[in-house]
């Protein structure tokens, strides 16, 4: 009983001090009554785990075990009942334990207002970091080192081997860091020499991997030196490792500091610290607790921090485990845990997921670590555990549960073992790992096909994957891969594969970039190697307003709606509302039923709301600063049903002015797409409300290598940033402020952000006609448009009220950039030509295009077929598939003596009813298309003269909603 002993002589004091300081978590009782259990807990853990294996083979399958059979077993054998008396007092004893300590020593800080000094333990202290210096080239030949130190504050410059530098910046005249696109390892560097002038200079490092531990130092220099009380951006860490049922090694530390094979961090800032760490494993045989402190004590050990737990939680041997810097446990609220079993028939924990949600001070977080069914076969059995996660896994706020999961976060990580393999020979996989062509590879990956079908991870991202496959490894070595499993049944293959995965999605206008994403080659204790990617996360405060509430007439703020236009994918007829949520918004509010609406597409439907329908919304706060925060999060509903058809996010930032702007965005439903929206709208702020600042992460910018100044040029510190019309710039100028350029220098959105969404179904606005030049490829779109600064939905200066314009002659059919959504690099379909409109092929696509030739003059088919076929190749042909044997070669998708133009029997007519589904799905799998997946809509089938039989067949999956045909797998 030393460490009770201990804690009433030594720590009793310190959980006072931290009481009457407002800190009621008694953190010094919880850690003498964890050590006081710990060896108790473990063999608990241990009877219960073969206790719960008895049950499940002698429990009948289809009813719950009956309490009074329990209790007479109980009651038969004293010594259980009395084992069942000792865990139940023991649970009592903890639960109230607490409780009662707590209440003892609130009282006697009340009843004798002690004033006891202070005996707070110090914080640990974090390693200072050591000065860092690279080796850059200055201009195209002089050599020069640049010296960093983070806790000074100051970059100095000096020529190389010379002892002294030339010039030493502090970091507050730091104005800008600007990186190169074209040239990855080159950086520009802005700041003020004197009052009067700036100047920039270009350094070009060894490598990128430098300029980047270059700028992260930086970053980390302009955080540490801020006089913020809340930061602007945080760093996180995800790891995923199927430990395969074996003890972890001694040593995690090549994983949690993200070193090993892949884009890692380099030496120079790989023990940087995390602000939070979020580690999934699966297959983890060790005890909860006991791996929590196991991670707690490693990071200790390379951190010195002693990070806290926000949460653990736990399915069979899924585990997830969330731990926190100590000065960053008070920002972090609204803590959920949830779990979600897929294994047989849902029922077992040995495959499903377990998801952590939280908020840091305003941002929202959501993580799920999923342990998917395994097997080269069992594609559509992943796709289904995932769908099943997203629906069932109960995580955030609750008001917004009927939203999709993935819509409820700022950010939301998923990770794991996804399980999904490459489809290809094992030995043309081993030849490729050999020689490190991971992009062959990745154009077999089961994961990367099936997110390009949309079946699973709509909208989500991936780091770019340049290490090798992570399973499945020889125990005790990285050297050779264990392909042959020899079971009683015969041997089984199991392909390397890139089975653990992290992805993420984020709200439109939001910053987040993957600074690392690889795996380790040290740890080797299971057949998986552990998985790491690190993030630069920009979040947001508490908004505390500058002028207090009731000092004056409060101004209020205001979101008004000109119009909106939905199409959603349903058979149903009956008229809708929309619901609208948003943190900045005291309660839900609704419009009224749409205004209009019609089904000129079978099973689509479209519905219109004007500004009678659609309520003006009052934001909580009327602040500029605060409104670029915002999101508003929009859900179709049925009148009649409740039922939701489709949801969507939209980000303020881009709104606010005093026009309207127009914004398009998807529909999401359960993980699915089913339509899409658009609309114009304004945020109007207050003129004396327009303050706001400059985050920390803005101060980096990127750029292309054209038009840029020479080194050791006068530059403007900062090209203006694009503030909503009317809205008041962050500041004035300052004195050292140099003149506004003459032309401000390019820039471009980094290759690790996401660019601006747009649709991938170019069908979803087929009412409105095919003009004739809708598929040229070579057609620019009109600059109406304007990329939102940090991507999410579509963003355009209105060219009239009300009603948004046809689309131009020469437009694409689809919003301006459509086919450049952001794919995974290695996707096989990536390689879409740049503003060549949607690039992906659905049957209602082709029938439209196909229709229309069917309505030329008979006398003039012939010339007209080949014009219109011209016309079309650009968004009918499928990109070119690489040819998995020979790298670099691409198969063209276009028949011999017959370029331009997809192989049909030129001597009857084209129709969509003439060629018949089952020549249009042969015609597309021989082209490289899965045919099944992209005759998604039946019903559009018949826009076209002679449609087909099949399309009536298939029955709505949901009441309301169309079916997803083609013989959908869920």
């Amino acid at each position: 009983m030393g460490f009770m002993a201990e804690y009433l002589t030594q720590h009793l004091q310190l959980d006072l001090e931290a009481l009457r300081n407002g800190h009621p978590q008694l953190r010094h009782l919880s850690t003498a009554l964890v050590t006081a259990c710990r060896a108790l807990h473990s063999e608990i853990d241990f009877t219960l785990a073969g206790l719960e294996t008895l049950a499940r083979v002698f429990d009948p399958p289809a009813s719950p075990r009956s309490p009074a059979r329990e209790q007479g077993l109980l009651a038969s054998d004293p010594d259980l009942e009395l084992l069942l008396n000792k865990i139940s007092a023991v649970n009592h004893l903890l639960s109230s334990l607490e409780k009662k300590v707590l209440r003892s020593l609130q009282e006697t800080v009340s009843r004798h207002n002690l004033a006891l000094p202070s005996l707070a333990a110090p914080p640990p202290a974090t390693k200072p970091l050591a000065v860092q210096c690279f080796e850059v080239k200055v201009g195209k030949s002089q050599r020069a080192a640049l010296t960093v130190d983070v806790e000074l504050g100051t970059v100095a410059i000096s020529k190389k081997g010379s002892g002294l530098p030339e010039e030493t910046i502090p970091q507050d005249r730091i104005l800008q860091l600007i990186k190169y696109q074209s040239v990855q390892s080159k950086v520009r560097l802005v700041y003020d020499r004197d009052a009067q002038r700036s100047l920039s200079k270009d350094f070009v490092f060894p490598s990128a991997r430098k300029r980047e531990a270059f700028c992260q130092l930086l970053q980390l220099m302009k955080i540490q030196h801020s006089k913020l009380d809340e930061p602007d951006l945080i760093s996180v860490y995800v790891g995923t490792w199927n430990m395969g049922s074996a003890p972890p090694p001694r040593s995690l530390a090549s994983w949690l500091t993200s070193r090993g094979l892949g884009r890692t961090q380099d030496e120079t800032t790989a023990c940087i610290p995390h602000d939070i760490y979020v580690i999934g494993t699966q297959e983890n045989s060790l005890g909860d607790r006991e791996w929590v402190e196991f991670l707690r004590a490693s990071l200790k050990t390379l951190m010195a921090i002693d990070y806290r737990v926000v949460a653990l939680q736990c399915l069979w041997s899924i585990k997830m485990v969330v731990l926190v810097k100590p000065e960053h446990e008070r920002r972090i609220s609204h803590v959920h845990t949830s779990s979600v079993k897929t294994g047989i028939a849902n029922t077992l924990g040995n495959k499903g997921a377990v998801g952590v949600s939280f908020l840091f001070n305003g941002t929202s977080f959501g993580f799920v670590n999923c342990h998917l069914a395994s097997g080269s076969e069992k594609t559509h059995r992943r796709n289904q555990n995932y769908s099943d996660i997203l629906r069932s896994l109960a995580l955030g706020d609750k008001r917004l549960s009927a939203f999709d999961l993935t819509l409820r976060f700022t950010h939301l990580f998923w990770f794991g073992d996804l399980n999904y393999r490459l489809d290809m020979d094992v030995q043309d996989i081993l030849t490729h790992v050999t020689k490190k062509e991971f992009d062959v590879l990745l154009a077999v990956d089961q994961l990367t096909l099936e997110r390009e079908k949309n079946k699973v991870f709509l909208q989500f991202r991936e780091g770019d994957i340049s290490f090798p496959p992570t399973y499945r490894y020889e125990r005790g070595s990285r050297d050779s891969y264990m392909w042959q499993k020899f079971k009683t049944t015969g041997v089984r293959i199991n392909v390397p594969s890139w089975c653990d995965r992290i992805l993420w999605k984020s709200h439109p206008e939001t910053h987040l970039v993957c600074n690392s994403y690889g795996c380790t080659d040290d740890i080797v204790t299971s057949d998986h190697s552990p998985v790491f990617a690190t993030f630069e996360v920009g979040v947001t405060s508490q908004f505390v307003p500058k002028t207090a509430p009731g000092s004056s007439p409060e101004p209020l703020a205001c979101i008004e709606w000109e119009s909106i236009e939905v199409i959603v994918k349903t058979a149903s007829r009956s008229k809708c509302y929309i619901e609208f949520h948003s943190y900045c918004l005291e309660e839900a509010q609704r419009s009224g039923e749409n205004s209009s609406q019609s089904c000129d597409v079978p099973g689509f439907l479209k519905m219109g709301w004007s500004a009678k329908q659609l309520p003006v919304l009052n934001p909580i706060l009327p602040d500029l600063e605060y409104l670029g925060d915002q999101h508003l999060l929009l859900s179709i509903k049925g009148v009649e049903s409740c039922e939701s058809y489709g949801e969507c996010c939209i980000a303020m930032r881009s709104m606010i002015g005093s026009t309207a702007q127009q914004f398009e965005t998807f529909l999401f439903h359960r993980g699915e797409e089913t339509g899409s929206m658009r609309g114009w709208m304004k945020v109007r702020v207050p003129q004396e409300r327009h303050s706001t600042r400059e985050r920390l992460y803005e101060w980096i910018s990127f750029e292309e290598e054209d038009d840029a100044p020479a080194a050791d040029t006068p530059t403007c510190p900062k090209p203006p940033l694009r503030y909503p019309p009317g809205a008041a710039p962050p500041r004035a100028p300052s004195p050292g402020d140099a003149e506004p350029c003459p032309a401000a220098p390019r820039r471009s959105r980094p290759h690790s952000l996401p660019e601006a969404s747009s649709y991938t179904n170019p069908a979803y606005f087929i009412f409105e006609g095919l003009p004739p030049t809708w598929a040229l490829g070579t057609g620019e779109a009109p600059n109406t448009q304007a990329e939102s600064p940090t991507g999410g939905q579509r963003r355009r200066s209105p060219l009239r009220a009300r009603v948004p314009s046809p689309s131009p002659r020469g437009c694409l059919l689809s919003p301006p950039g459509a086919g450049r959504q952001k794919r995974p690099k290695s996707a096989i379909l990536e390689r879409d030509a740049p503003a060549t409109g949607d690039c992906s092929l659905t049957a209602l696509h082709m029938a439209t295009c196909l229709s229309q030739l069917d309505r030329l003059a008979p006398e003039r088919a012939g010339d007209s077929h080949k014009m219109l076929l011209r016309q079309t190749h650009s968004a009918l042909e499928p990109p070119p598939r690489r040819s998995p044997g020979l790298p670099g070669r691409t198969t063209d998708a276009r028949q011999p003596g017959h370029p331009g133009e997809w192989p049909c029997d030129r001597s009857r007519s084209v129709g969509l009813g003439q060629l018949g589904v089952q020549q249009s799905e042969e015609g597309l799998w021989a082209h490289g298309w899965d045919g099944p997946e992209f005759f998604r809509y039946p019903p559009a089938l018949q826009l076209a003269a002679g449609g087909s039989e099949h399309t009536s067949t298939a029955a709505p999956r949901v009441p309301g909603r169309a079916p997803r045909p083609g013989g959908d797998e869920r």
